[in-house]
């Protein structure tokens, strides 16, 4: 399996933010050992590999650049590109989401967070959606977000890190009355659309391991599947917070695809990363 590309006729702006995803897993999953730097030749001799050609990654790559998700640096002569310091912090935090996620409890309680930001400084408010969203945080009322208890520490964490702990207040506890915590959870979070991407998820991916033979993987096959597989399963935990599973409804998708994401993750990570590196030191 290849990496799904957006159509040629797509525009330009979409085309690079649909790479510009698969540029970032290429990073966090091989950039960040020894130097933590990938040479413009490596990368895109990798995104090749994916089906998507040079001036394409370069436009992606130059955008990521403006954004301040990359940063130029040259290593013995060579042109390359490394992580920016709170690209690599983010890696690591989503290292934790992805690879080692822990669902939560009730006995975890929840953390909730209110905040109040003046009109003024709208942006702010802006971000600090757009931050408790990538956390996994749902909308219990205007102006207050709940996520599981167990990420409290991340959540103080990010938002300092963002530097919008002074519009907000942190608060943990237990939800104690009244109605439903069942449909409490699905008024605070689309639990309909994150079925849908579980379900599309299961769809693209299961059968990856119906159709692979007993044999090891192929390194550069391991990798056109892997890649993009990591691609698409990385936004999920941060789009679902790992709820605690008797709020959920019966049989929740995101078991199912949790298992798959572990076993192609535990089947084609060697190998994929096999490829990789002997691109890097070509």
């Amino acid at each position: 399996m290849t990496a799904q590309t957006t159509p040629a006729s797509a525009p330009a702006g979409a085309r690079e933010s649909r790479h510009a995803p698969l540029i970032l897993t290429l990073f966090g999953l091989y950039a960040r050992d020894g130097h933590g730097w990938l040479s413009v030749a490596s990368l895109i001799a990798l995104m090749a590999d994916l089906g998507v050609e040079s001036r394409a990654v370069r436009s992606s790559v130059s955008r990521m650049k403006r954004r301040e998700v990359l940063r130029a640096e040259r290593l013995e002569g060579v042109a390359g590109y490394a992580p920016a310091d709170a690209t690599r912090q983010t890696l690591a935090e989503g290292d934790v989401r992805i690879f080692r996620r822990t669902r939560a409890s009730r006995e975890d309680g929840w953390v909730l967070v209110v905040f109040s930001v003046p009109e003024s400084e709208r942006e702010k408010r802006h971000e600090l959606r757009t931050v408790l969203t990538r956390l996994g945080f749902g909308t219990a009322a205007s102006g207050v977000w709940v996520a599981p208890g167990n990420l409290a520490a991340e959540t103080r964490r990010t938002l300092e890190r963002h530097g919008l702990s002074a519009y907000v207040d942190l608060f943990t506890g237990d939800h104690v009355a009244f109605g439903d915590p069942r449909e409490k959870i699905r008024s605070w979070w689309d639990l309909d659309e994150l079925t849908g991407l579980y379900t599309d998820f299961l769809r693209r991916h299961g059968p990856v391991l119906d159709a692979a033979p007993e044999r090891a993987p192929e390194p550069l096959e391991a990798f056109r599947t892997y890649v993009p597989m990591l691609t698409q399963w990385r936004r999920l935990p941060y789009r679902d917070p790992g709820l605690p599973l008797d709020l959920l409804p019966p049989d929740w998708k995101g078991v199912a695809a949790a298992e798959l994401f572990e076993r192609l993750h535990a089947r084609l990570g060697p190998a994929a990363a096999r490829h990789a590196a002997s691109v890097v030191r070509a």
